[in-house]
């Protein structure tokens, strides 16, 4: 599989990365078993989160014997120097590793966010202790929000830069790669399967793999799944004039507002598994399920109808998906 190399970090990391996220769904067998399968493929390069609950714990289970077969990625949305710190040297024990090669600034999503991780005491200050103990390699930033993305590579602080990019989200490409680019900041893409909902994988991978970035790590909680997207890429064959009809065909049909499957909304106050509850209305509505999924929908223990319309969830929510809207649709269609 190619290589390219990650900015100024250095770093030869495989165009086709791991996405640990969705490794909070797995069991332990089935992590064992994706994971193995993943760097058993060539990936080498994974990135996690201390937000994706136990995504590090198994990481570091089923593939610290491993370690040095692959680049670690990993984040934090602590703001303050403190915080950040702790989370480090959390993410250290989890991940059962000495070194994170990478250590990224989560989810940048105001400026206030990114204000308190520049000012002092504030969180950037804990990452260049942690650099200077030999705890971590490199800096870098996630978020959704291209705006404040730029203001922070501008700043020089940043080695690499993680955001959304698929056929259907392609803003990034416009004037955060070049930036990225120009000044030798490693691209990072995430979501490259619009969270799951692209049912062209192969084609999808292959648009982005063909794009000016460095790596796309698709969650995969799978061996299916893997085997899925290293195809992409083991030949990377550039897409032909009809499959990117096809890929720009169901972009259109997909639109731009969708849920990706983050889990940042949840918990729900009322229970309600609010990615769950999209992907059901999703397949009622876009795949023609119409018998499978009301009797699938009836079974779950809260439903849209439950919804109290707090408003938690769209405050959490990176996207602003309007959460709250679509559950009163879904209530209509499926109760």
């Amino acid at each position: 599989m190619e290589k390219r190399k990650l900015g100024r970090t250095g770093l030869n990391v495989t165009v086709i990365g791991f996405g640990g996220l969705p490794m909070q769904r797995c069991s332990p067998e089935e992590a064992r078993q994706v994971l193995t399968a993943a760097i058993d493929s060539g990936i080498n390069f994974v990135d996690t989160a201390r937000a994706y609950t136990d995504s590090e714990e198994k990481i570091g289970n089923y593939l610290s014997d491993r370690r040095q077969e692959f680049y670690l990625a990993t984040k934090s949305m602590a703001r303050d120097r403190i915080s950040m710190a702790k989370d480090i040297d959390v993410s250290l024990r989890t991940l059962k590793t000495e070194y994170i090669d990478l250590y990224q600034v989560h989810n940048i999503k105001k400026a206030e966010d990114l204000d308190a991780v520049l000012a002092p005491g504030g969180a950037l200050e804990a990452l260049h202790d942690a650099q200077a103990a030999g705890k971590i390699g490199h800096i870098g930033i996630t978020g959704h929000n291209i705006e404040y993305l730029i203001k922070a590579l501008k700043t020089n602080y940043f080695s690499t830069v993680q955001v959304p990019f698929n056929c259907i989200e392609t803003t990034a490409a416009q004037e955060l790669f070049p930036l990225a680019k120009a000044m030798d900041i490693g691209r990072i893409v995430m979501k490259p399967l619009g969270g799951g909902q692209i049912s062209n994988v192969n084609l999808a991978l292959r648009y982005i793999i063909d794009q000016d970035i460095t790596v796309a790590i698709p969650g995969m909680d799978e061996v299916r799944q893997v085997q899925e997207n290293i195809a992409a890429a083991k030949p990377f064959r550039p897409l032909t004039s009809a499959e990117q009809q096809i890929l720009l065909q169901e972009a259109q049909e997909i639109g731009t507002e969708f849920c990706r499957r983050c889990g940042y909304c949840l918990p729900c106050t009322k229970g309600i598994e609010i990615p769950q509850v999209f992907i059901f209305h999703l397949q009622y509505t876009r795949y023609g399920l119409k018998d499978a999924i009301p009797k699938r929908y009836a079974a779950l223990p809260a439903k849209a109808s439950d919804c109290i319309q707090c408003g938690i969830c769209e405050k959490k929510c990176p996207y602003d998906f309007p959460i709250m809207k679509r559950m009163d649709q879904i209530a209509k269609d499926l109760g």
